[in-house]
């Protein structure tokens, strides 16, 4: 009788995603598992494309309604300064990141969300039993691709402002880099910090009005509340410190009230760190 004798697998053959060689579980495997999902959901190209548009559509909205202040009107007797004009470059630049921000705070929340929703969040804890390290891939996958993103839409935002205004690029700027830089930073940041919340939510709906109540509605209601504190309190906002922080960089001390832009990024990573803690502590203790 002749014996057939099972093949044995060398280990360097690898085994399945996300285990190594041993068979045991590792970050990186979590990571590839989690840039599949992100990169294959629709929402998440729509989002970033949008994200692209809005400041493309913004940055040339704006320096066309400003040009005239540098090129055709004269202030003072004479044309506006280099330095003025760079500055309203940089505003055109980067307001494309106010609104790109609902944008990412919706897609943070759709990507933990989404897989409650769909019941995968239990394929994937099971998966990742610790659970924690689950979460921070998806946090350190949606941190990295939102910041690539947002940076190239902030480049092309600023070279569309530079060629409507007809002023030299000074893509090597410290100042432009750093501000440029920092809008994208901070959309990245809405990005983990609206992943937190929808992680303790485990809703779509409640995690995106959430998300917007925080970075739309929570401003103008402290706004409207006529107290010292509400005043005093405004610039620790998430949206208002995440303008600053990138908004602030290169401005006179002088003339700022309130933090500045890194200590705006100090109070930015505060937010960031208290939702994804909330989103931690729930995770670890609550069923699928």
């Amino acid at each position: 009788m002749t014996t057939i004798t099972p093949t044995a697998t060398h280990p360097s053959q690898g085994g399945v995603d996300g285990l190594n060689q041993r068979g045991r579980l590792t970050f990186g495997g979590v990571l590839r598992s989690e840039w599949i999902k992100l990169r294959s959901l629709r929402s998440t190209v729509w989002s970033y494309l949008i994200v692209i548009a809005i400041s493309l559509g913004m940055a040339l909205l704006m320096s066309l309604s400003m040009v005239g202040m540098s090129s055709g009107e004269e202030i003072d007797g004479g044309p506006l300064p280099f330095e003025q004009t760079h500055e309203l470059v940089m505003q055109a630049s980067t307001f494309g990141v106010y609104f790109g921000q609902l944008v990412v705070g919706v897609l943070g929340v759709l990507v933990i969300s989404g897989e409650y929703s769909t019941g995968m969040i239990r394929s994937t804890l099971t998966a990742v039993p610790k659970r924690l390290p689950a979460l921070a891939a998806k946090g350190v996958v949606l941190f990295v691709a939102t910041f690539v993103v947002g940076m190239l839409a902030n480049l092309g935002a600023y070279l569309t402002s530079s060629i409507v205004f007809g002023t030299e690029l000074e893509f090597f700027d410290a100042n432009t880099l750093l501000t440029l830089a920092g809008g994208a930073l901070y959309l990245a940041l809405v990005a983990v910090f609206a992943l937190g919340v929808g992680a303790m939510l485990r809703s779509s709906a409640g995690g995106i009005a959430t998300v917007l109540g925080i970075l739309l509605l929570l401003p103008i209601v402290l706004q409207l509340i006529p107290a010292d504190w509400a005043h005093d309190a405004a610039p620790y906002l998430l949206p208002n410190a995440g303008m600053t922080m990138f908004m602030g960089i290169g401005a006179d001390e002088s003339t700022i009230v309130g933090p500045n832009a890194w200590q705006s990024l100090l109070i930015v990573l505060a937010w960031v760190g208290v939702s994804l803690a909330g989103a931690a502590v729930l995770l670890k203790r609550r069923d699928a």
